[in-house]
């Protein structure tokens, strides 16, 4: 705010003035809801550079801003804390400022630099589920936040299409499938190719079940029953281009990708650019074998390269394995450079991958800062928790892990519910009634994930987060639509600029320092990855105007200046709810 700039300035002249101490740093904060004021001023840190009495200490610094700001009309002193009062003029100036401004709280669009934001990066033998749906989530809207504090930003996944578990699937249907297709089944494509990968573990624990029963150990069983053969065989086949074997890994993953985009757009995320496994997992052995040039790796007697990361606290870490192939290290090594290639101007990514990868992205960072890209710099883990539900952990082999396409059609039928009960949908059409179901039940899915710190582990509980009261997203979507209302029934035109000799009433000026605060919370958003800032900031606006809408009038105002400032005080909490949950990817309705 640049009012505490301004401040910071003044209290620094003041300590010069009267204390003849040249003070390095002022700390402000936010007046305590008990005592009069909008902006504290802590004295305590001053005590280092300025003897006395803080009270003292604080009414003279207090004195010497109400005569020289503008600004502040009074103030008060509490113990060590200056607490001062600022004009009514400077919270109606403000607003004024941004009655019209549809970028407020927006930095300037690719005014810094550009990054990529990777999110989603399935495996294409099972649909996406719940834990996807957190990654989607929060790497969707990380990138629309990063947006609106002025990078450039390109939207990126690698989907992991091959490997032992995509043959798995692959084998299962070609053994147990009978030609079954997405059209005759009338499966979504990934739900049939999910289907076959649990089929798949099913055969395995029973040929486990029969080698055990003749004689093998457990290890000896796992190893040598015979569907894993199978697969570990197709495996190599795809490998050496096998054209029946590379033609069914086509169809069946042409199926998932088209389940997977269904999804993505239920979910409301999108992509720049996608990555396929299958042509980056080659990448990364020739800067490999540079950095064995240069020192940076070192090889070993069984001729596998490692590089040593002790010093930095790690360990040794494999890159290429003796028979010369990749590590998933070494893939992402390359496919780290190859983005750079494809995209130059980018100087930054962001890695959407829950917390048990947390030390693969340290080695590959360090490994990446070592090779001598200046960019490695800045590059970050979106380190996330788990997400577990009432009734316990996921298991994709066993199939009982809660599908994305399920939860969201739950989200809605909840949505649904509730609305019924609340009985305020006269004059709705059955259309618009699916719709709006739809907005809040999705609205109700994101809200709850994301209002939660990505490093926090989510207990998802469906039924609480459609709840219309409390900090949940139809609350919220709620008090938009309230909004909309009012300005229906207002019937603005032109967003004049109100007066400026106005006295607010307390509710009013709480509101707009709520209001204040959007731009800086875009930017410490930005800044520590965390949507949950927006999210929580969102709900506290939201109850700012709960109170003030409870304690003022707003239509019912029969002085024409106060009514027109309250109705537009009003829109813009309503512009700020719905910029807010933008960058949260959630859609708020006009009615509700």
């Amino acid at each position: 705010m640049k009012l505490q700039q301004d401040l910071a300035i003044k209290v620094k002249e003041a300590v010069k003035s009267v204390y003849d101490a040249d003070l390095p740093s002022v700390e402000f904060q936010p007046t305590r809801k008990d005592f009069e004021g909008d902006i504290t001023m802590v004295v305590f840190p001053m005590l280092r550079l300025v003897k006395g009495n803080p009270v003292e200490i604080g009414t003279k610094i207090g004195t010497y801003l109400q005569e020289t700001v503008d600004e502040i009309s009074k103030f008060n002193v509490v113990k060590g804390f200056l607490n001062l009062v600022v004009a009514d003029g400077f919270y109606l100036n403000f607003f004024n400022a941004i009655i019209e401004d549809k970028n407020f709280g927006y930095q300037a669009p690719n005014s810094k630099d550009a990054v990529m934001v990777e999110y989603s990066s399935p495996n294409t033998n099972k649909p996406l589920h719940l834990g996807h749906i957190r990654n989607n989530l929060l790497g969707y809207s990380v990138a629309e936040i990063l947006k609106a504090a002025g990078h450039k930003v390109y939207k990126t996944q690698i989907i992991n299409d091959r490997g032992i578990h995509i043959c798995k699937s692959m084998l299962a249907w070609q053994k147990f499938g009978n030609g079954e297709t997405p059209e005759s089944s009338g499966l979504k494509g990934d739900h049939l190719v999910g289907k076959y990968y649990v089929e798949y573990d099913k055969a395995f624990k029973a040929q486990i079940a029969q080698l055990l029963a003749e004689g093998k150990t457990k290890a000896e069983a796992e190893k040598d029953a015979p569907i894993l053969l199978e697969a570990q065989a197709m495996l190599r086949q795809w490998e050496a281009g096998d054209e029946a074997v590379v033609a069914l890994w086509k169809k069946m993953n042409g199926w998932v990708y088209q389940g997977f985009d269904t999804t993505y757009k239920n979910l409301g995320v999108d992509f720049d650019k996608l990555y396929y496994e299958s042509d980056t997992y080659l990448l990364g052995r020739d800067v490999v074998a540079d950095g064995l040039d240069k020192g940076v790796f070192f090889k070993k007697e069984d001729g596998s390269v490692w590089i040593d990361l002790t010093e930095e606290g790690l360990d040794e870490k494999i890159v290429l394995r003796s028979d010369g192939t990749a590590v998933y290290m070494t893939q992402d090594i390359g496919t780290a450079i190859q983005r750079v290639t494809d995209f130059s101007d980018i100087n930054g990514m962001v890695y959407t991958v829950g917390n048990e990868q947390d030390y693969h992205f340290k080695v590959l960072f360090l490994i990446l800062k070592k090779l001598g890209y200046s960019w490695a710099e800045k590059l970050y883990h979106l380190s996330y928790g788990m997400v577990d539900l009432p009734s316990g952990k996921m298991k994709s082999r066993e199939g009982t892990v809660v599908d994305a396409d399920d939860l969201i059609k739950n989200m809605e039928d909840t949505a649904a519910e509730i609305s019924q009960e609340l009985g305020k949908l006269d004059g709705y059409s059955k259309a618009e009634k699916q719709e709006l179901y739809r907005t809040i039940g999705l609205g109700a899915l994101k809200y709850y994930i994301l209002k939660v710190d990505p490093k926090k582990r989510i207990l998802f509980n469906p039924e609480e987060s459609v709840d219309f009261q409390g900090n949940t997203g139809p609350f919220i979507q709620y008090t938009y639509a309230r909004i909309q209302s009012i300005l229906r029934k207002a019937e603005i035109t032109v967003s004049r600029p109100v007066e400026t000799s106005l006295v607010l009433h307390e509710k009013e000026k709480e509101l707009l320092k709520q209001i204040q605060l959007f731009p800086e919370k875009v930017l410490e958003a930005a800044d520590s990855y965390s949507p949950a800032l927006i999210a929580n900031y969102t709900y506290d606006l939201v109850k700012e105007f709960n109170s003030f809408y409870q304690q003022v009038s707003i239509l019912g105002e029969t002085d024409t200046a106060k009514r027109h400032f309250r109705v537009l005080l009003s829109k813009k909490v309503g512009e700020v709810i719905g910029d807010s949950f933008i960058l949260l990817g959630i859609n708020v309705p006009e009615r509700m």
